[in-house]
């Protein structure tokens, strides 16, 4: 099903407001409904009255291009990087998961310290970073740099996930982990 993150935001004068990113999954026609989902509660639904490529207009975009979506009745603040447009339906926000991670060592540029339970560095997903709480599996004290865990992790805002979703783990501006949504927790 398609699926588009948002990565940028603007106005056009007299048409709307363009959401502009690369198609992730799926295609999409002009004149098609989709729903605008992360970083709120709510999801907003709205129509693609048009879609560019390297200003040539398209009637359908598929997998791998990088476009422009004009929005129906959407203004400016409605909408922003991080959030994803998506068939209805398909995909929903959600703040708490289960990931399996690698944690970089000191020599690839990790931490030089093990982190605990409660650790909030930023996860990076798509094309935002949220920051997020980790509760480490019960007897696991510490993650030291080098090591593989699953982990529970609870965003402060959410985000549109799905299981298989890869993320970054950030702090400080730099890359300290890997990993990816092995489950979504209610």
């Amino acid at each position: 099903p398609f699926l588009m993150p948002v990565e940028d935001v603007f106005t056009i004068s007299g048409r709307g407001t363009v959401a502009t990113g690369r198609v992730e999954r799926g295609q999409l026609k002009a004149g098609e409904t989709v729903d605008i989902v992360g970083l709120t509660e709510e999801k907003k639904s709205t129509v693609v009255t048009s879609m560019e490529m390297f200003r040539k207009t398209l009637d359908y975009v598929e997998a791998g291009d990088n476009v422009g979506c004009l929005l129906r009745g959407i203004a400016k603040t409605d909408i922003e990087r991080g959030q994803v447009l998506c068939k209805p339906g398909s995909i929903h926000p959600h703040t708490k998961f289960k990931g399996q991670v690698y944690v970089l060592s000191k020599d690839e540029g990790g931490r030089h310290t093990p982190f605990f339970n409660n650790y909030r560095p930023q996860f990076y997903f798509r094309t935002t970073d949220v920051t997020g709480i980790i509760t480490l599996p019960e007897g696991t004290e510490m993650c030291m740099p080098g090591d593989n865990v699953d982990m529970d992790v609870e965003l402060i805002t959410p985000i549109a996930i799905e299981k298989g979703l890869r993320f970054a783990i950030r702090e400080g501006g730099r890359t300290v982990g890997s990993g990816v949504v092995i489950d979504i927790n209610e």
